[in-house]
């Protein structure tokens, strides 16, 4: 199914509901404006396999454009809206876009990413014209209609999100099949099976649209019938106005959301009617147990969590209800078979710690232009092994514990930590907004445990704050896991998605101790201090 069967049999069927305009997109508009699009799109000689690049916020039309390269058989790369104008020049050469779509909104990035971009010939603005670009909807406006003669499935080609480095382009082969194809259809199967979803739902969308997880999810509601009701931007308390408003059924969340929600005063929390609610899946890292705890106990077992990524390797899940029986884990696998490694490749047994991979059998992804990129993710001895990059564990009933993402593990004294351990244990202190834990070079330990914290609103940052917050990880973590300094930033670089840019975090304190005089950089700093300013801020 696609948004041409609905439009046919419902037409008037709200498809976007956008949160804070209320404007709405049915099913008939939907399917039209992405048939216009495709048409365009086709006379300008792009053809199967050929890719289209957006770059939009979420967008009343951000879907229609997902549509129509869906409908024609292309690749559609969404582009972080939140990348540099280099960024976006290296995605679009590198994924060779054919076309670029953008919005007024981000008209000066896309116009400087685009100057030296050879190739991407179609270039296309909604909400008004920008020199460089014709206006999106003048555009469309003058090709009919009615759906190409042939319309192959097109795919998502994403991009990583380069929190670890460059961003690469996951490209999976064409399926060779139509979009009108039932089997084309697997975003809607996924959105059954962990969701419960079908066309009478409504799904509410907290999250960035050029995400892997919200568009897949997007696109498997459309191909449902359902209502996807778009947040512009993520908010606690609008977001519980909007599943009382819109009689939401569905959320897909990360567990920063869950904080913030969780940190409103409960008059708040409990002042809306959030009856509606049949499921509320999450993803995308780790969630510290009291939190998900707290969740469950207030809105009941209908938090659903899985394991995955954009690449697509595998997937685990768990409901509310094994999850109470296996706090902290991430499920079992619905795709793929786990296989836990040590350094050497070698398995390990039932409750040790290593490499996660996924034994999958037949197609596998690959990142676009980078054969040792792709190596890298594959088990040295097995070629349909593949890992997402983590690290954990499995215990005696299956169950897969994560630890933390192997490029973030400290190493001090020989002894390996995992900062999304004291992440989770600071991110309840309700002095912490938000937190991110990284090691730093210790002459003698090897690396040292640093903690940047963004102090919840209306909370100084002080010097007995780091002290009372070290103290608070005494408590509940072993001593190697107590911070030796604790910083203080009014705002970590969080995507909204809920990702960290931890490794440019990180840097900026690696070159501030680069640049120290040698005997400075012997010695790290003082328990409550500051390593980029040398004060508590």
């Amino acid at each position: 199914m696609y948004p041409g069967t609905h439009a046919a049999s419902a037409p008037d069927r709200p498809a976007v509901v956008m949160a804070r305009s209320r404007e709405i997109v049915t099913y008939g508009e939907l399917d039209s404006r992405s048939a216009q699009l495709a048409r365009l799109l086709h006379a300008r000689g792009l053809r199967a396999g050929d890719v289209v690049a957006l770059l939009a916020e979420n967008h009343p039309r951000f879907l229609e454009v997902l549509w129509a390269a869906v409908r024609s058989g292309l690749y559609l790369t969404a582009i972080n809206r939140y990348v540099t104008a280099d960024e976006i020049a290296y995605i679009l050469r590198d994924s060779q876009a054919s076309a670029l779509v953008a919005t007024a909104k981000l008209a000066p990035v896309a116009g400087t990413a685009v100057a030296d971009v050879a190739g991407c010939e179609t270039r296309l603005m909604m909400d008004g014209a920008v020199e460089g670009f014709e206006p999106y909807e003048e555009a469309i406006a003058s090709f009919p209609a009615q759906a190409l003669p042939g319309q192959p499935c097109g795919e998502l080609m994403l991009y990583s999100s380069g929190t670890t480095g460059r961003p690469r382009g996951i490209r999976r082969p064409l399926r060779g099949i139509e979009v009108g194809d039932p089997v084309a259809a697997g975003g809607a199967l996924m959105c059954q099976r962990l969701g419960g979803m079908d066309q009478r739902s409504v799904y509410l969308c907290p999250a960035p649209l050029y995400h892997a997880a919200p568009l897949g999810w997007a696109r498997g509601a459309h191909e449902l019938g359902a209502t996807i009701v778009i947040m512009e931007k993520f908010d606690a308390r609008e977001m519980l106005e909007l599943i009382e408003r819109e009689r939401v059924t569905h959320v897909q969340a990360v567990p920063t959301m869950f904080v913030r929600l969780l940190k409103l005063p409960a008059e708040v929390r409990k002042g809306y009617d959030l009856s509606s609610l049949r499921r509320v899946v999450h993803a995308g890292a780790p969630c510290p147990v009291p939190v998900k705890r707290e969740i469950i106990e207030w809105l009941g077992p209908i938090v659903t969590e899985y394991y995955s990524g954009t690449e697509g390797a595998g997937m685990t899940v768990i409901a509310s209800a094994e999850w109470l029986d296996h706090p902290g884990s991430v499920g079992r696998p619905v795709l793929g078979t786990i296989r836990v490694c040590g350094p050497d490749g070698a398995e390990l047994p039932t409750g040790a710690t290593g490499s996660i991979y996924f034994e999958r059998d037949g197609t596998v992804f690959e990142y676009h232009n980078d054969p040792e990129k792709t190596r890298s993710v594959r088990h040295p001895e097995h070629e349909n092994w593949l890992s997402f990059g983590d690290l954990g564990y499995v215990d005696d009933d299956g169950y897969l514990y994560l630890t933390d993402r192997s490029a973030f593990t400290i190493i001090s004294g020989g002894v390996n930590i995992y900062p999304a351990e004291i992440e989770a244990c600071l991110a309840v202190h309700p002095a912490v907004a938000d937190v991110a834990v990284f090691g730093l070079p210790d002459p003698e330990m090897g690396e040292y445990v640093h903690a940047v914290v963004q102090p919840a609103e209306g909370v100084r940052a002080t010097a007995e704050l780091a002290e009372a917050l070290r103290a608070h990880v005494r408590e509940q973590l072993a001593g190697p896991k107590v911070p030796r300094v604790v910083d203080f930033q009014a705002e970590l670089p969080r995507l909204p998605t809920g990702k960290l840019y931890k490794v440019p975090l990180r840097q900026k304190y690696l070159d501030r101790l680069a640049a120290r005089p040698p005997a400075d950089s012997r010695t790290p700093p003082a328990a409550a201090s500051s390593g980029l300013s040398g004060g508590v801020r």
